[in-house]
């Protein structure tokens, strides 16, 4: 059973994310303290391959309130734990014209901190904008379906 902690609802929205791949992530006590406390933010965080390892980036980790001398730096770069064949073929990916790595969501699996990261290419405005007027249209139908159906019972 999993707990999801944070989402990242910018990723969807500026990227299309065409693959998600699961990692766990090295954290410290007091990290790990704050992260089940949902004091997490993902919003500009990314992931990039270095040296045949995946870093996290400008992901906030709040310190922890009692944590004293012991806190961490919140925006800290955070090494992020995979297989090495998946790491290779991220690699090979991300090489590939106009793709990042973007934290979809952070979440407790069996009490381990993991983190969902997502192959994404980037939106271009007129596809968000599109995005858009398809959910406003859906929701339309949504309400008016629902009318529909309580006009029905009465």
């Amino acid at each position: 059973m999993e707990r999801v902690i944070s989402t990242n609802r910018k990723a969807r929205h500026d990227f299309h994310i065409e693959e998600t791949y699961e990692a766990g992530i090295v954290l410290t006590g007091t990290e790990v303290k704050s992260v089940r406390n949902a004091r997490v933010n993902l919003k500009d965080s990314y992931a990039k391959v270095e040296k045949g390892e995946i870093f996290l980036y400008n992901m906030h980790i709040s310190p922890y309130e009692p944590g004293n001398r012991f806190n961490h730096d919140p925006v800290r770069i955070r090494k992020l734990l995979m297989r090495k064949a998946e790491i290779g073929r991220l690699a090979g990916k991300i090489k590939e014209k106009g793709y990042a790595l973007i934290p979809v969501r952070i979440y407790l699996q069996q009490g381990l901190v993991k983190i969902e990261l997502g192959l994404a290419r980037g939106k271009k405005l007129y596809d968000k904008r599109r995005d858009i007027a398809d959910r406003d249209r859906k929701r339309e139908m949504e309400r008016a379906l629902k009318e529909k159906s309580i006009k029905e019972k009465i």
